[in-house]
């Protein structure tokens, strides 16, 4: 038997949906009552503001990525492994999930609260933290050493990452964040350890 979602998750992927259709378009409270079918005061009833709901799908993707993050850690010994299956599990959320990639990219949260932007900057903050964890223990586990920095590595890391998800944003999701990442990746991992 299908569970029925509540209405807070409709709400939630109502305003995924949205951000993946109308791409550069703003969300209103009134379009959204619209698309989940009901009035704004019943949106106002499951969210006190339409930053609480980005928040929550800013909060889905934080519960997705970092608890299969731990579960990576906790599967793949060698850090190698670990970086590329967690860098491929950001870009295939992103993929799998375009119109909350919008709001990973910036591209939805203009004009919102800017609390908004500092949870998306802590995101990537928390992944990049994580990625440094994982070079510096290499080093240590494995006498794995990086050509720069564990910082400068990870930060680097995550900037090509994030540029695949910008592009894909950018494309109006027509070019995919894994397209080519295999090749990409090998290159990286080739260039960054010593």
């Amino acid at each position: 038997m299908n569970k029925r979602p509540s209405r807070r998750e409709e709400i939630l992927q109502a305003l995924a949906k949205m951000l993946e259709s109308q791409p550069g378009t703003r969300i209103t409270t009134a379009k959204l009552a619209a698309e989940v079918g009901v009035s704004e005061a019943a949106l106002y009833r499951h969210f006190p503001s339409k930053a609480k709901m980005f928040e929550g799908l800013i909060e889905f993707v934080e519960d997705a990525i970092f608890s299969r993050v731990s579960l990576i850690l906790g599967e793949e010994s060698q850090a190698r492994g670990q970086i590329a299956k967690v860098l491929q599990l950001l870009l295939t959320f992103t993929e799998r999930n375009p119109g909350i990639t919008r709001i990973f990219n910036g591209d939805a949260l203009a004009g919102e609260n800017e609390r908004l932007r500092s949870r998306v900057v802590q995101f990537y903050d928390r992944l990049e933290t994580q990625l440094k964890q994982i070079l510096r223990e290499a080093e240590i586990r494995e006498g794995l050493r990086t050509q720069i920095t564990a910082n400068s590595t990870a930060n680097i890391l995550i900037a090509a990452a994030e540029g695949r998800i910008s592009q894909f944003v950018r494309s109006d999701f027509k070019r995919l964040p894994t397209e080519n990442w295999e090749e990409q990746w090998q290159l990286l991992s080739d260039t960054i350890f010593r």
